[in-house]
């Protein structure tokens, strides 16, 4: 995983590249883990799913890039979205909490929250499409690399089974919903 977070974030060779084709996945790629709020909260998202355990375990990591995907689509219209930095803000504050508290609720309602932050998080990728590259290979970098974040958040995940595990996840979503409350202070200011 760390490999490939490596690879991801080299630069592209530009050496016989067509206008938008690499660059776009690529962009794509890096684009989410350039982000402090985005990495958190994304990674937050397979914490939770691994607290929830199966099936949120993967319905969580799946759910997210696909409603990410709807709203990156948006985006990329340039159809508005109100609130995208304060959304994206309240996603680590509340997916953190979440983790902090081994929040148990229905599946249906953990599937709705992340869904719905998701789309905000979509949004702010898709209008951030740099000019002259291809939307549907940056879309596909960008889920990859959220897909990817996911499962750094599952495989810490596993530590929930034992009580020392449990203590540290609850505490790194404390974290999570800390560095969110400050995302969300620097989004209102």
């Amino acid at each position: 995983m760390a490999l490939l977070m490596l690879f991801a974030s080299a630069l592209p060779a530009f050496a016989h590249v067509q206008q938008g084709q690499a660059q776009g996945f690529l962009t794509g790629l890096s684009h989410p883990i350039s982000g402090l709020d985005h990495v958190l909260a994304m990674i937050a998202v397979g914490l939770w799913g691994a607290q929830l355990g199966p099936p949120a375990v993967w319905l969580l990591p799946v759910t997210f890039p696909m409603m990410m995907a709807f709203g990156g689509f948006f985006g990329l219209l340039g159809i508005p979205l109100p609130g995208v930095e304060v959304g994206i803000a309240l996603s680590a504050v509340l997916l953190g909490l979440m983790v902090a508290r081994e929040a148990k609720p229905p599946l249906i309602v953990a599937g709705v929250i992340v869904a719905f932050f998701a789309v905000f998080h979509g949004h702010a990728h898709g209008t951030e499409l740099p000019p002259g590259q291809s939307a549907l290979l940056y879309s596909i970098g960008f889920v990859i690399a959220t897909g990817c974040l996911h499962g750094v958040g599952v495989a810490i995940g596993v530590v929930h089974k034992w009580p020392a595990g449990r203590v540290a996840l609850r505490f790194s979503g404390a974290v999570v919903s800390l560095a969110g409350a400050g995302f969300l202070w620097s989004a209102l200011a």
